[in-house]
């Protein structure tokens, strides 16, 4: 109803004869306004009917009984997602608590490095002792680098005053300590396989022939598999959407296992029971017909106590996909979901696609194609033909006028593949679940520096305006497929980038210039409508609080996530969304740069001390830095000018919004003027942005002296 006030008061402006305040920042303002209106109304479906699950695994079947799992680990480049790190969450999937033989685990390297297939050989062999310590002691925390390093993951044994317990913990913890050593010291073996972008595939099944004494035969260990997709200058690769595929269609002639667990590089599994739980849902008869997947939430083991960076994702695990569970189901994140593999496949997973059909779509291998109706779970006889023909698969002209990446697979009509893929999944009548037990199954590498966390969200700012901007609109081509309500929250989903960072703009520099020039374009505070404008601000920020302190945060919590909206309002949303308008109208190619997870001490340092690290490409810098120039000048000349003008009644509003955004902000004033550390704002972006700010007050002196 106030939201229906507001935009009579301004409507109403425009009807006037004499009008108290030019029209463009009048219509600029109602404009961001309406966007930031619609974008809170549609985002109204998460809260209609949230749905909070429990798993019961000792109800599941005998373990002959329960379906097989491939697990889907891709790394891209051991620069950035160092390789030992990555071992950690191979080491940690196959540790899951599930039958060894019925656990396959894939490694997708986009980098072709020979350096991370060593690191799979060595963590094959660390596997040899991790898993059956894991298994004899009931281990919980099933990644090593957790494990030893996390005194709160070290989950009380029955044995742990055991002396048995106690001597096979230091053993491995030696073991552990010369896996750790052997990694991180092992260079490069010559150069890649040809280089990172022009290499064959290569599909290696690791196995150890050394002749070290077992603890355990090694037919109870998962089967192992590094892939290495073809590299192509001359063809596109689809990123990771594409390296899922590949190993969609390797894992098929290999293992063919009828669930998928998809995890990034970084997401350990810390807990083994997260096979289990989700297969509680899969195996449930009730849903399982129309069940695509079950999803995590993403917990991060490096959040620091200010999580300055909203590292936890508060909103999204916390809120927005419980609201999702109850409509059609949450979002496909990335990492941590079990998936079927029969939904990817479409309808041609039923009977009745003859084979034509079904090699159109899939490509030409016979072995493939007979796998999607047949489900082959025995990785324990692994011929050189099945190996061959999976090589074959990975190669970079086998997708050439199939269907892969548009009606089958994960698709690519975006970089933000897993929420696309959701979404179609969801369009063709798939449901999802959202299960979130009281320990963590996954614990990630959150970004704890500024330029990371912009970076990546540039990345799902752009993947994400691609399908909102697209003919797959979600409030389009989803109303029509699915639930109103869950068309509504994909549609927030996909647009909110665009609808906050133009608004955003708007609202840190017109309203400010107008104070500057004395041109109100708010309601006086006499007026009835200054109470319409207060409840809207204060409802919003009490609500934002409320929803914090609601699901376990605090008010700097608040706090936090109120500044990052602006500073990603202004800086990665503007920029993704530019990003992809310019590769929907073929101005720019798909680009994707994976997220850093190199620990940079320094960074660590200042990230622990809860200030905000400045140290990043000027790209950044220099509009947050514009916007707070802006507006502490603007604040300061417009009281200044209105305590001679006297017109407080009329200018209220636009000298509270400058106060408000620099009292949020205080961490960026404080990185500009008093802070002296590597972390600060560098002094030649602040002479950069004061230009800028220079040019544009010259140029709004200059249309009012024209006008």
């Amino acid at each position: 109803m106030a939201l229906a006030f507001l935009v009579y008061y301004r409507a109403s402006f425009l009807f006037q004869e004499t009008r108290p305040a030019p029209i463009i920042p009048w219509l600029l303002v109602f404009a961001s306004e309406l966007l930031l209106s619609f974008i809170w109304l549609i985002g109204r479906a998460y809260h209609w009917n949230p749905v909070y699950r429990t798993a019961f695994p000792e109800r599941l079947p005998d373990d002959d009984k329960l379906p097989a799992i491939d697990v889907f680990i891709c790394t891209a480049d051991p620069d950035k997602e160092p390789t030992f790190e990555v071992m950690n969450t191979v080491l940690s999937a196959m540790a899951l608590d599930y039958p060894p033989e019925k656990l396959h685990v894939y490694l997708s390297d986009d980098g072709g490095s020979p350096k991370t297939l060593h690191g799979m050989r060595e963590a094959y062999k660390f596997a040899k002792w991790w898993l059956p310590f894991c298994r004899s002691y009931g281990i919980k925390t099933s990644c090593p680098l957790i494990y030893f390093s996390a005194p709160e993951y070290q989950d009380s044994s029955n044995y742990v005053d055991s002396d048995r317990f106690m001597a096979d913990k230091l053993k491995i913890k030696e073991k552990y300590d010369m896996f750790k050593e052997c990694l991180k010291s092992s260079k490069e073996d010559g150069e890649y396989w040809g280089n990172k972008r022009d290499h064959p595939s290569i599909i290696e099944v690791i196995q150890d022939t050394s002749s070290e004494t077992l603890q355990e035969d090694h037919t109870n260990l998962p089967l192992l598999v590094y892939v290495s997709r073809e590299k192509r200058p001359s063809h596109s690769h689809h990123f990771k959407a594409g390296a899922l595929n590949v190993l969609l269609r390797a894992s098929g002639v290999i293992s063919n296992s009828p669930y998928i667990l998809g995890l990034d590089c970084d997401m350990y599994c810390v807990d083994p029971s997260s096979a289990r739980q989700a297969m509680c849902f899969h195996l449930d008869r009730k849903i399982s017909a129309s069940l695509a997947y079950v999803q995590f939430p993403q917990k991060f083991h490096n959040i620091g106590e200010h999580d300055i960076y909203d590292g936890q994702l508060r909103s999204a695990y916390g809120m927005t996909w419980y609201g999702m569970d109850g409509l059609t189901g949450p979002v496909l994140s990335g990492t941590g979901y079990y998936l079927k593999r029969e939904s990817l496949y479409g309808h041609f997973a039923q009977e009745g696609a003859d084979l034509l059909e079904l090699k159109n779509s899939f490509g030409s291998s016979n072995l493939f194609v007979k796998s999607i109706r047949q489900n082959i779970v025995d990785g324990g006889n692994l011929s050189s033909t099945l190996l061959q023909e999976a090589k074959v698969l990975a190669s970079s002209l086998y997708e050439s006028n199939t269907e892969w990446g548009e009606k089958v697979g994960f698709l690519y009509e975006s970089v933000a593949e897993d929420f696309f893929t959701g979404f179609i999944l969801h369009c063709k009548g798939w449901k999802s679940n959202y299960l979130t037990p009281s320990r963590p199954q996954f614990l990630g590498s959150s970004t704890t520096n500024l330029n990371d966390l912009l970076i990546q969200g540039i990345r799902w700012s752009s993947g994400l305006i691609q399908v909102g901007i697209s003919r797959f609109c979600p409030l389009i081509y989803g109303s029509l497929r699915m639930s109103f309500l869950q068309s509504l929250c994909y549609g927030e989903l996909a647009l909110f980038p665009l609808f906050y960072c133009l608004p955003l703009w708007c609202f840190a520099t017109v309203p400010q210039l107008c104070l500057l020039n004395g041109i109100s374009l708010y309601p006086e505070v006499s007026s009835p409508f200054f109470m319409i404008f207060s409840f809207i601000f204060l409802s919003a920020l009490l609500k934002h609080l409320q929803e914090v302190l609601s699901t376990g945060g605090s008010i700097e919590t608040w706090r936090n996530e109120q500044r990052l909206w602006m500073i990603k309002s202004v800086t990665s949303h503007l920029y993704g969304s530019l990003d992809a308008i310019m590769k929907t109208i073929g101005l720019r190619q798909a680009s994707f740069q994976p997220t850093n997870k190199v620990l940079d001490e320094e960074q660590a340092k200042i990230y622990r001390m809860g200030k905000l690290d400045f140290r990043t490409s000027p790209m950044f810098l220099v509009p947050l830095v514009f916007v707070i120039i802006l507006n502490a000048t603007c604040l300061v000349g417009g009281i200044t000018r209105t305590v001679f003008v006297g017109n407080w009644d009329k200018m209220l509003v636009q000298i509270l919004l400058p106060i408000y955004i620099l009292i949020i902000n205080h961490a960026i004033v404080e990185g500009i003027i008093t802070r002296k550390d590597k972390g600060r704002v560098s002094p030649s972006v602040t002479r950069i942005s004061t230009v800028f700010v220079n040019l544009l007050f010259l140029g709004s002196l200059l249309s009012t002296v024209f006008k």
